[in-house]
Formats: C-alpha cells, sequence, structure tokens
C-alpha cells in the first residue's frame, strides 16, 4: 500500500484508510466484536495503517473495538479519533454539540483510555460548536498536543473561514468531509483553502454510503437502525433518479476491468497526492476491492471521461435531514 502525507504536517498514512464507523453504529446491526476486530487487524495487514473512529459511534463501542483490536499493532498504525458531542450513553443519540476546551480535555482522557493508547495521533473536532469561538477549541487541542496527549489536529465537515481561524491558532494537519463522484460541493471553496494552507482531507464516505458500489437500489430496503432510512438521497425516488449515474460508472469501470467502488476511491485518490479517503466495511472481500483502488492510476483521459459521463447526470436527494444540515460548512 502507497503512503500519502496529510498536508504538509508530516503525518504519513496509507493512501486509503479504514472508516470503522459502520461496524458498531449508522449503517445498521452492530458487527460482532470478535469479527470487527478480525476486520481491523485485516485490514492491517494489508497495508491499512490508518483507523477513523469517534466517541459518539456506539457511543464509545466503536472506540472500544478500535482500541483492542490496534492495541498489539499501536505502533504500526494512525489512529483518529473526534470530540465535539455530548452522547448520551442510554440511547447513543447525540443530545447536543459541545466543544467547550474542559469538555474537549476530558474527552481526550476518555478517548485515550478506550483506544488503549497513550496518545491520540489526529483529533478532529467532529461539528463546529457555534457557541465556541474555534480559536477556543484551536487553543484546547494546542493544549493537548503541549501535553503529549494528542499529535495532530483536525476538523470535520467546517468551512473555509473556520477552517482558517484554527488554522491560525493550532495548525490543522487534516479536514474530514464528505466527499465523493456524488458529493462534490468541497471542489468549490473547500480543496482550494486546504491546498493554500498545506492541509491535508480524509473524504468520508467515499463510495456514497454504499450506493456507488452499485449493490443497492430502488428496492433496497434498510434495517430500521440504520441511518439511510432517514436521509433524502435514499429515498426509493431519489435512488431511482439517480441510477443513471451508477449506470454510466459501471460502464467506465467495465472498461477498465475493475468495480464501480474501485473507479470511485481511484478517482478519489487522483484528485490530489494529499486526499486520503477512508471507506468502511463489515465484508473482508469488500475491504479487498476497496484496497485494489490503489493500484488503479488514472490518467488525465481517464479522468476526462468520467467528468464528461458524469457531469451531466444531476444526483437528486439531499445529502442530509433538514436537522443535520446546520451542523456542516459552519
Amino acid at each position: 500500500m502507497q503512503k500519502r502525507e496529510l498536508g504538509k504536517s508530516g503525518l504519513e498514512v496509507s493512501a486509503l484508510g479504514y472508516g470503522c464507523m459502520g461496524l458498531s453504529f449508522g449503517l445498521g446491526v452492530a458487527t460482532e466484536k470478535s469479527e470487527a476486530i478480525k476486520i481491523i487487524r485485516a485490514a492491517v495487514e494489508r497495508g491499512v495503517t490508518f483507523f477513523d473512529t469517534a466517541e459518539v459511534y456506539g457511543p464509545f463501542v466503536n472506540e472500544e473495538v478500535v482500541g483492542e483490536a490496534l492495541e498489539p499493532l499501536r505502533d504500526q498504525v494512525v489512529i483518529a479519533t473526534k470530540f465535539g458531542f455530548k452522547a448520551n450513553p442510554e440511547d447513543g443519540r447525540w443530545s447536543a454539540l459541545d466543544s467547550r476546551p474542559e469538555h474537549i480535555k476530558q474527552v481526550a482522557d476518555e478517548s485515550l483510555k478506550r483506544l488503549r493508547t497513550d496518545v491520540i495521533d489526529l483529533f478532529y473536532q467532529h461539528r463546529v460548536d457555534s457557541e465556541v469561538p474555534i480559536e477556543d477549541t484551536a487553543g484546547a487541542v494546542k493544549d493537548l498536543i503541549q501535553a503529549g496527549k494528542v499529535k495532530h489536529f483536525g476538523l470535520s465537515e467546517a468551512g473555509a473561514k473556520t477552517i482558517r481561524r484554527a488554522h491560525a491558532v493550532q495548525p490543522v494537519t487534516a479536514l474530514q468531509s464528505e466527499y465523493s463522484l456524488w458529493w462534490r460541493e468541497p471542489e468549490q471553496e473547500i480543496l482550494p483553502t486546504l491546498e493554500e494552507l498545506g492541509i491535508g482531507f480524509v473524504p468520508f464516505s467515499p463510495l456514497g454510503k454504499g450506493f456507488l458500489t452499485g449493490t443497492i437500489n430502488s428496492e433496497t430496503t434498510f434495517v430500521a437502525s440504520d441511518f439511510r432510512n432517514i436521509v433524502p438521497r435514499f429515498s426509493a425516488d431519489a435512488r431511482q433518479a439517480n441510477q443513471p449515474l451508477i449506470d454510466a460508472l459501471g460502464k467506465i469501470a467495465e472498461a477498465r476491468n475493475a468495480t464501480r467502488a474501485q473507479i470511485a476511491l481511484a478517482w478519489l485518490l487522483a484528485q490530489k497526492p494529499w486526499i486520503v479517503p477512508i471507506p468502511g466495511t463489515t465484508k473482508l472481500h469488500r475491504l479487498e476491492e476497496n484496497l485494489g483502488a490503489a493500484s488503479i492510476q488514472l490518467a488525465a483521459a481517464d479522468l476526462e471521461e468520467i467528468h464528461t459521463a458524469l457531469s451531466g447526470i444531476e444526483v437528486q436527494g439531499e445529502r442530509y435531514p433538514a436537522s443535520f444540515q446546520k451542523l456542516v460548512n459552519r
């Protein structure tokens, strides 16, 4: 597996990381703990060195699984986790945002215990808290870095102005936001800002929460606990309307003897050398399929063909429910 540096931070990770959320949260029934540990370790065996989790995934359970899985391999991997929410331990709901400095420091100590480590490699603010100046948030993480509890500071779904303000207090190593062939909004303002400041980009949902794999159609049903049930882009009508994108992607993939998922990931890798997608999966064969994307080199002509084939297709449906929209691009 090739390595990439996140921006100009000096933090080197595998070109493809592994998003651990779906093992225990958000996308249906949680994976049994022993199986989750197996697939995380299988990812390490196949060259993945970058693992993404958060306290609210579960809540708390995902960090515990990641910590147990990676404890014997700790010197081989980079672990990213997140702060910024208050999670109700009883029902797992994100009850409120909370990026008060004292809360950030409390979360760091608790995450260190669950992750079974003495340092967090990359500590993201999960969502920007409009009640707390971003300078205070960045200052709190700066204190944690100086204390040796955190190595790098990250932001998630932050807007360009917020990124600049945070970066002025404590250099931001990476921004994590959604980016894929069916959500290209970051190209407008975020990517140029990151390039200017030397910040890495970590796209989550690089496969469109599974839709870009071609395994989901208008007839697909999700279990009750699956977040996609409330996502407008995953309504049956929206899935039907967005099928032409999947059909076009399928033709491109077939011509290159690859899968849709591999082309979607290879396309992201081709955009910038400091982009590191974090696809997640609960299945070993999907993990291997995803990692195969790292060996696919898309030339300029390939990228132009993809652009031409997909640019005329307008994706239908918002990517988040209305109640979530206020939490992004602040």
